[in-house]
């Protein structure tokens, strides 16, 4: 186990820290904390979590396993399930950037496309024709060749804020515990992994677990309303708004919920409350919540769902791939009522102007005249920058000055990275009867890297 990528933590002794009947919790002490194994007899494989003692803020935590390339051949997630690529592809192939190499045909292999979103994925691991490694656990980066080393890699990073996001450290409780995760072996069959997961689920938390914190869990419920009437569904609600947690670590919470597409995909603001308490074996009825959002009615055009993520878009969404940035175009004009969803790029990078015409009567001049302009970027990587007018009026320069740099562009990132929202006042006499424009045009370009789109909304004030 390590921090950010080093190979930091030193363990000073082994004991046996505690035992059950059928199983002993066995802890790997080091000055930043204990490595917990916990090892039940009938179980191939263990369980495993970590506590923090003094770790620095830290953006990333992790551990890592080097495998035997001849016997771990394979990689399998919910998104990929096939060989790991041959290491003589290395050796004839140009290496661009970080574990990222450009075949002879100009294809391209990564380690990064073998990443998943954390809530859709169900188990990953490496395996070959007779040994098959996963586990059930929540990171970013899964399974990977390592070209400077020569192995298969299987990761469990716990906490990742580096990889496709703009790697902020963050501070460490004492006592704060990551996991258990299972670590499991098998002889390579799926389906085992499937009904272990199964069997997994339906104990947790784990009541084998020797931690009062961990032990101490409350729950939470309530219900979730729009200021215009509507349920907040699909927002980690049902379809009436109502929303429930179970199994909650006691202590104190910020509640926040934000629109995932689907039925809230014109909904750009975030319901937010605080001082949320959750005690000891209660649940907690927050009753009626109500979410401020804005007025439909008033709203001009909208390219793309609110969702923070770049789906819907042209190239946007699974699976994972390196250079797509490549295939958009540097000139591009949507029309609003004609143009599809589907017609905008999931990423502006080359030198260009990318346009959007709408229309606007006299009457809807006269009527409302100030207008605002949001543009949610799901992600933006160095060092791309942007200009925003409306009708030639510039609204500034979206760049490396004002934003800073995630890495989910060039690291086969086609959903999200960190997601942005920038506003803009459009004063009256900006917007005219007729044909108008908002353009966004690069002036600066890099390779791989620009702007993730993900929403842009024009709204009467």
């Amino acid at each position: 186990m390590s921090t950010d990528g080093e190979s930091n933590l030193r363990y000073t002794n082994a004991t046996i820290a505690a035992r059950g009947t059928h199983f002993i919790d066995v802890s790997f002490t080091a000055p930043a904390g204990d490595l917990r194994w916990v090892i039940f007899d009938d179980l191939s494989g263990a369980y495993q979590y970590f506590v923090n003692r003094a770790l620095p803020n830290i953006s990333i935590l992790r551990t890592l396993w080097r495998l035997a390339p001849e016997h771990f051949t394979h990689g399998r997630t919910h998104l990929k399930d096939e060989p790991l690529p041959d290491f003589d592809l290395y050796a004839k192939s140009t290496n661009v950037q970080d574990e990222t190499w450009q075949l002879a045909d100009g294809s391209y292999i990564t380690k990064y496309d073998w990443s998943n979103a954390v809530r859709d994925r169900d188990f990953y691991g490496v395996y070959g024709s007779r040994v098959d490694k996963v586990d059930n656990i929540d990171q970013t980066l899964t399974v990977h060749r390592e070209s400077k080393t020569d192995d298969a890699v299987q990761l469990n990073v716990v906490q990742d804020t580096s990889h496709f996001r703009v790697g902020q450290k963050t501070t460490q409780p004492v006592g704060k515990v990551w996991g258990p995760w299972l670590w499991y072996l098998n002889n390579g069959s799926i389906p085992d992994v499937e009904k272990k997961r199964a069997k997994e689920l339906k104990h947790f938390p784990y009541k084998w677990l020797d931690n009062s914190a961990y032990r101490k869990r409350g729950g939470i419920e309530g219900t979730l309303l729009l200021s215009d009437g509507r349920p907040a569904s699909k927002a980690g609600t049902n379809d009436k708004g109502r929303f429930s947690f179970d199994d909650v670590r006691t202590g104190s919470y910020g509640l926040i919920a934000y629109s995932n597409g689907s039925k809230l995909a014109d909904v750009y603001t975030n319901f937010t409350k605080s001082g949320i308490t959750v005690t000891k074996d209660k649940t907690l009825n927050l009753g009626r919540l109500k979410w401020n959002v804005a007025d439909r009615d008033k709203r001009i055009f909208q390219v793309g769902d609110f969702d923070k993520k770049a789906l819907g878009f042209k190239n946007g969404g699974l699976p994972y791939q390196h250079g797509v940035t490549e295939d958009s175009p540097a000139n591009l004009t949507f029309v609003v009522g004609k143009s599809k969803t589907a017609d905008w790029y999931y990423a502006s990078s080359a030198i260009g102007k990318w346009t959007i015409e709408f229309e606007v009567s006299a009457a809807e001049i006269a009527a409302n005249k100030t207008a605002i302009l949001s543009v949610s970027l799901a992600g933006y990587s160095q060092s791309g920058a942007l200009n925003v007018d409306v009708n030639g009026q510039d609204y500034g320069t979206l760049s490396k000055d004002n934003l800073t740099s995630d890495p989910a562009l060039y690291r086969s990132g086609k959903t999200s990275g960190e997601w942005r929202f920038i506003q803009h006042r459009v004063e009256p006499g900006v917007l005219v009867e007729g044909v108008n424009r908002v353009g966004f045009s690069v002036t600066r370009y890099t390779k791989w890297r620009g702007f993730l789109l993900d929403s842009i909304i024009l709204e009467w004030e």
